[in-house]
């Protein structure tokens, strides 16, 4: 038996929504390090949250 389907929609409380984002955003970061660093190629991610605030990563120095 597999998982069912999650039904994707905005969080509303801003305390959850703000915690979610930051577990997210870690783990994007964690796996673009990890795809640029397993297949060597070159990765650049920009993620900016609900506020504005740039957070960035690039596999080239």
């Amino acid at each position: 038996m597999g998982r069912g389907k999650v039904v994707l929609e905005r969080i509303e409380n801003k305390i959850n929504r703000q915690v979610t984002f930051s577990k997210r955003r870690n783990g994007l970061l964690k796996k673009a390090y990890e795809l640029s660093l397993l297949c060597d190629a070159e990765v650049a991610l920009i993620i900016f949250s609900s506020h504005g605030k740039l957070f960035e990563f690039s596999s080239i120095e």
